[in-house]
């Protein structure tokens, strides 16, 4: 009568071909016949390497690039070969920036379904594999087979360079990026490049600022989903990690490897301006920023920059006036709890850092470190404008405002401005004694 077939007919009526055993259909018959031979009990193609078996010719042609390691789709983009296409298909993907699966809801984009499906474990929950040794159970089941290693101590994936063993397959691809020297994502923002796609993401957050995941304790946010679980260890009080060597208890086993590096003294990270040495790569990146002077970070009250998001949130105390951590002696509180580590030495007068040049003790290692400037006359820390060299970073910071005028320290009482913030401290005295 004119009228169209409902939208659920005209999408069968191309797919005449229904499977007698389970109701399937296909639009075409080599298909439908490939589909037919998965019900039967018989794998007529064999490989002939390890004797696995399959179905139709196209899986064993698929199978057997395992054994021969033949990648015949290359990306035209950066070169990258694949031994299936599909693979290639999501590989593109990092290049395009398309995201075609999409959360129900949140919205968020993925542009792999696993990664969507992972996600989606974050609204439901559902952790449905269990561990059979300690009971913990995972959203994922890969996640379940990187924790079983722990229980047998297993390292399948070993690097062809250097023979280095990793417990799964992203392992080994993010070290190998070491070896290659491969940087295939590219900010779009600034153009900077890196090896590792996680790497990416968590630096256009400093572009966008976005805080996606909030602990729900103490609501404070976090841009990455791994930062925001290390600090809920905090409110747990858990800290399952012990070190070995001193007896000192971790929270998270990535806090007691860093810690593990005081007694060994391992410093793996070299800047290759300086050749200064740092026992972690966060250390070693807030470092060279200092050579580069890029200051990714902002504050969003006053705009200043600076170059670790650590950084950021110890400066925006100054505008809260939040001052968290107290002293247990006397009361007094302070915004960071470096500053209230070093008030606590006057307490004490421990002083368990010595110099060995001259004997001199100092009660923090940052101490002892800004002291052995005094005997190496070292001066790493240089002005782009004269060429003057300064020990340390505080004093090039002093002397740059000399070519800057800059003067973003304000009082609030008076409205003055200081080019540095013990100046305006010194300052904020005079309306405190009146």
């Amino acid at each position: 009568m004119g009228v169209p077939d409902p939208q659920g007919k005209v999408h069968l009526a191309g797919k005449k071909h229904k499977c007698p055993d389970c109701g399937k259909r296909f639009s075409a018959k080599s298909t439908f016949n490939s589909h037919k031979k998965s019900h039967k009990v018989g794998k007529p193609f064999t490989c002939s390497e390890c004797g696995k078996s399959f179905t139709a010719k196209g899986e064993l042609t698929r199978h057997l690039r395992i054994h021969t390691g033949e990648r015949p789709y290359t990306c035209t983009e950066c070169g990258k070969s694949f031994k299936l296409n599909e693979a290639l298909q999501k590989h593109k993907r990092i290049h395009t920036g398309e995201k075609p699966y999409a959360c129900t809801e949140c919205g968020k984009r993925f542009s792999m379904k696993a990664a969507l499906l992972l996600h989606q474990s974050i609204h439901t929950g559902a952790k449905p594999f269990m561990c059979t040794e300690c009971g913990k159970c995972f959203s994922q089941r890969a996640g379940l087979q990187r924790h079983n290693q722990i229980h047998t101590g297993e390292k399948w994936f070993s690097c062809a360079e250097c023979g280095r063993r990793f417990n799964d397959k992203g392992a080994l691809q993010k070290h190998q990026t070491i070896h290659t020297g491969e940087k295939p994502f590219t900010c779009p923002e600034c153009g900077k490049s890196f090896s590792l796609r996680q790497n990416l993401q968590r630096h256009t957050l400093t572009h966008t600022s976005e805080k996606a995941f909030t602990c729900t304790d103490c609501k404070k946010s976090f841009s990455t989903k791994g930062h925001l679980q290390r600090h809920q260890e905090t409110h747990k009080g858990e800290k399952p990690f012990t070190c070995t060597e001193c007896g000192k208890h971790f929270s998270t086993k990535e806090s007691l490897q860093i810690h593990n590096k005081i007694h060994t003294g391992e410093k793996p990270f070299s800047c290759a301006e300086c050749s200064k040495c740092f026992t972690t790569k966060a250390e070693l990146l807030s470092h060279q920023r200092r050579h580069t002077r890029e200051k990714p970070y902002s504050c969003k009250e006053c705009l200043q920059c600076f170059t670790s998001r650590s950084h950021v949130s110890q400066h925006q105390k100054t505008h809260t006036g939040e001052k968290p951590f107290t002293c247990t002696e006397c009361g007094k509180c302070f915004s960071l709890k470096s500053n209230l580590t070093r008030h606590e030495a006057s307490h004490t007068g421990e002083k368990p850092f010595l110099c060995t040049e001259c004997g001199k003790c100092f009660s923090l290692k940052a101490s002892l470190h800004s002291h052995y400037l005094m005997h190496t006359g070292e001066k790493p820390f240089t002005c782009t404008e004269c060429g003057k060299a300064f020990s340390y970073m505080t004093s090039l910071v002093r002397h740059q405002v000399l070519h800057t005028g800059e003067k973003p320290f304000i009082c609030t009482e008076c409205g003055k401005s200081f080019p540095l913030k013990g100046t305006l401290q010194r300052h904020q005295k005079i309306h405190t004694r009146e």
